[in-house]
């Protein structure tokens, strides 16, 4: 009776379940407890599929090539096995022999005997074919030949044996069921020096064996491992970066296809949205590099993600360049393992970088990068960072941040996704048996970098911590104080020590009595970009979601206040590329998300406008951005966005537009000459700034004089010169600098306005006046300062004879020059001959029309 009883009691629930089987889906299936996630495992992308599908803990899952069902084993009812349909229905079997517990190993061969093993190196065999007699029934015990480290095997179709990976030794071992008989065919080559756990491991048509890690996540592939023989190499490598799990078991048909990228067509062969190189399975092979590189250094993060602080941190970024600044990490201070190291400090003498590993990623030393800088802008108290060395590289970086109103506003992957760079995936890592969430980004620069963010909340009278990680900054509590760790590496593995690491040093500081985590986002913009009032984005939609809700806020320019925006977003299969109408716009922060799961939160920021008042006695009487009032041509790098600018100085006033929020190289080699439209009432000096050129005075610039009426300038790029004397080249260029001068120390007032900034393919200097009014316009000179050679370019409405006199700062004629202008633009060359350094008046002279215009002209 006691075998009756459950069976009948399934068998009433059986009834009124659909019949249906998973019939060699190509899903892998992940199960934790009794919750269902399905796995691609061509992009290591999951969600839930089901959850609370039974009452006990389902372990040792495996698909039954019988009859196309996935089976488990039951920690609850006792000695109990289950069958899983398509829809997750279950039909429970009582099996006597079983032992009551520690059945976590399991798999189905191609005619449907079941062999489930726990620890130890016995394993029982149970009939799960339907066609047969025994369905259902216990059919033998055995006994490997040795006992295994191993938490999951799985039989390859293609030679009906089993596969299983051992934890700590990393060794791959072949099981011949029929007789336990165990054959050791090496160490996994990209498992060597790793300590996990391999708790779901799969196979596919080819014999392709797949090992997933349970504490990272990464997913493994060994090759063709029914050709290995002990002696001859194992191929393995990185396949796909998946969630971590625990109390897991992973299920899938062994006779089911796994999309494998190409590495060199140029397709995206698997579907996941990454070609070539940029896919982790690709990682080692053809020509694409290992992923493994150097990462960005903590003296260049931390800026935050919201347009409260876009021109504070503008302004940062100008400075760093103008006062030449550069992180050098040879010359970096060291940080050292002290004898406090891993100790219990007192409240009062506890500092942040007690809270940073040391040793634990086998890095050759340690420097501080700690960018000071952000202490003026940021809501962080304190702040100090660590770049980890291996090789003269930066393989990883850490930043621990002190804030007292909430916590801090920046996590790297909110943002760039808009200006370059991607989110190649996102899922979770397990410490302490705590999912924390885990990224993988490609910088704008092509550099890969796997970041994790915590963040440690004191409380009960600052004697405790919650530790919490959240996707969304708004899961936080406000105005509580936080320390907070940025972390991020070239390795996965590393990230997880250094992880674990900052866990235990919070812990020797104050208990954890809690941890307060997210699950990361099932809908997520892998990249896109800002173009003309249009957002592109390419949305990565996991969990197949019909559709989002696209809510944000964005300001047209710099000094606009928010305006909100709406929709809905229908998404198409797993990759959808669409285009939303956001309007023209200086930075937008906006949400998509189902409103069931984490919604994915981005921002971005244009490259931003500010203007540097540094000089003593500056003051701005009047700023103003508004957006451009004309539509750019195709072949035209747009500038977005004009300024008006009035100040009061005895030194200077300057005025930058940073191409991009980071300040970060834009290659404009395709373009040929600057263009806008300004009036004013000086000489302009402008610079465009490039990245190669440390020294902020040899930054490459020209000059031209502004008139009272607005006027169309076109300024090749030749005409750019540099104290290096080296040609400009167009290929990093990161801001645009205009300059105004007050002469002698003498009080002035200076007043600029810049409209149409573009970089055009034109080559052709050209002045057009807006206004035609006048016989012939204000000359100018460009370039002015004047190297070896000017050119004074002026407009005329008629033919005439004209002079070009030179005069020097006494009033002395020193050069003289006769010109016949023409109808519309006219230039003059000045050559600088034997003219000594210093400033003269240019005055151009009409006979005919009894006018003269007069400029200033600097020769340097």
């Amino acid at each position: 009776m006691k075998k009756l009883l459950p069976l009948i009691f399934v068998f009433a629930q059986y009834i009124g379940a659909q019949d249906e089987p998973f019939n060699c889906d190509y899903n892998a299936y992940l199960f934790q407890y009794n919750d269902v996630y399905a796995i691609d495992l061509a992009s290591g992308s999951s969600y839930a599929v089901a959850t609370d599908i039974t009452e006990g803990t389902i372990n040792a899952a495996a698909y039954n090539p019988a009859d196309g069902f996935i089976w488990g084993s039951l920690s609850y009812p006792s000695k109990s096995i289950v069958r899983i349909g398509k829809d997750f229905s279950t039909l429970i079997f009582y099996v006597d022999e079983l032992p009551t517990s520690g059945r976590y190993i399991g798999d189905i061969t191609v005619d449907g005997v079941y062999y489930l093993k726990g620890g130890g190196t016995t394993y029982y065999s149970i009939d799960v074919d339907p066609e047969s007699e025994n369905y259902g029934n216990h059919i033998a015990t055995g006994n490997l030949s040795q006992s295994l480290s191993i938490h999951d095997w799985a039989f390859n179709a293609v030679d009906n044996n089993l596969y299983t990976v051992e934890k700590n030794s990393n060794k791959l071992y072949r099981i011949d069921i029929n007789t336990g008989a165990i054959v050791n065919l090496g160490e996994v080559p990209i498992l060597s020096g790793l300590n996990y756990t391999y708790g779901a491991v799969y196979f596919d048509a080819s014999g392709r064996f797949y090992v997933s890690a349970n504490q990272t996540g990464t997913i493994y592939v060994i090759k063709d491992v029914q050709n290995l023989d002990g002696t001859n190499a194992i191929e393995s490598n990185l396949f796909a970066f998946g969630p971590s799990s625990s109390q897991n078991d992973g299920a899938r048909c062994p006779t089911a296809p796994v999309p494998q990228e190409d590495c060199i067509n140029g397709i995206d062969d698997d579907g996941d949205g990454l070609v070539d190189c940029d896919d982790p399975s690709c990682s080692g092979y053809a020509s694409c590099p290992i992923i493994e590189a150097p990462t960005s250094s903590g003296n260049q993060g931390g800026l935050e993600s919201n347009n409260r602080l876009s021109e504070l941190i503008n302004k940062r970024n100008f400075n760093r360049a103008k006062t030449n600044y550069s992180f050098d990490k040879s010359t970096a201070k060291r940080f050292t393992k002290s004898s406090k190291y891993g100790k219990k400090t007192s409240k009062t003498g506890l500092e942040l970088s007690d809270f940073v590993p040391l040793e634990t990623v086998n890095e050759d030393y340690v420097v501080e990068s700690s960018p000071a800088d952000l202490l003026n802008i940021t809501n962080a108290t304190d702040i100090y960072s660590v770049d980890y060395i291996k090789a003269d590289k930066s393989v990883a970086s850490i930043m621990v941040l002190k804030t007292d109103n909430g916590v801090y506003e920046h996590t790297k992957y909110i943002c760039d996704r808009l200006l370059g760079a991607e989110l190649i995936s996102v899922s979770t890592i397990e410490i302490r048996e705590q999912k924390f969430i885990k990224a993988l980004i490609r910088n704008v620069d092509g550099s890969l970098e796997f970041v994790l963010s915590l963040s440690a909340k004191p409380t009960n009278g600052d004697n405790n911590f919650v530790v919490e990680s959240h996707w969304n900054l708004d899961k936080y509590e406000k105005d509580a104080s936080f320390y907070n760790f940025q972390i991020w590496s070239n390795s996965l593995d590393d990230l997880l020590r250094l992880g674990e690491e900052v866990v235990r040093l919070l812990e020797v500081q104050k208990t954890i009595t809690s941890y307060n985590n997210s699950a990361p986002p099932t809908v997520f913009v892998r990249k896109g970009n800002y173009s003309n009032g249009k957002l592109d984005l390419e949305i990565i939609n996991t969990n197949n979601t019909e559709s989002v809700i696209f809510d944000g806020g964005l300001r047209a320019t710099e000094t606009d206040s928010i305006a909100q925006v709406y929709t809905t977003l229908d998404l198409q299969g797993y990759i959808t590329n669409m285009e939303v109408d956001a309007g023209n716009l200086f930075d937008i922060g906006f949400r998509i998300g189902d409103g069931v799961n984490t919604p994915d939160d981005l921002f971005m920021s244009d490259g931003s406008w500010g203007y540097d008042d540094a000089g003593s006695n500056t003051v701005v009487n009047n700023y103003k951005v508004e957006s451009n009032g004309e539509q750019f041509n195709d072949d035209e790098y747009p500038v977005e966005r004009n300024i008006e600018l009035s100040a009061t100085t005895s030194e200077y006033i300057a005025t930058y537009r940073s191409l991009t929020p980071k300040f970060n190289p834009i290659n404009l080699s395709d373009y040929n000459s600057l263009q806008f439209r300004a009036k004013g009432n000086d000489t302009l000096v402008i610079r465009l700034v490039k990245k190669s050129v440390n020294n902020w005075e040899e930054q490459y610039k020209t000059s031209v004089v502004l008139t009272n009426e607005l006027r169309d300038y076109s300024i090749p790029f030749a005409q750019f010169d540099s104290a290096s004397g080296n040609a400009f080249e167009a290929e990093d260029i990161t801001s645009i600098v205009f300059t105004m001068l007050a002469e002698n120390g003498v009080e002035e007032t200076k007043e600029m306005t810049l409209q149409q900034l573009r970089f055009s393919t034109s080559n052709i200097a050209s002045i057009t006046n807006l206004n035609t009014e006048g016989l012939f316009n204000n000359p100018i000179a460009i370039p002015n300062p004047m190297g070896a050679s000017t050119k004074i370019q002026f407009i005329t409405e008629g033919s005439d004879a004209v002079t070009l006199s030179v005069f020097n700062h006494l009033g002395t004629l020193v050069k003289e020059i006769n010109y016949q202008a023409v109808t519309g633009e006219n230039t003059i060359e000045l050559k600088k001959g034997n003219l000594a350094s210093g400033l003269y008046i240019c005055k151009v002279e009409s006979k005919l029309f009894t006018e003269h215009k007069v400029l200033k002209l600097l020769v340097e």
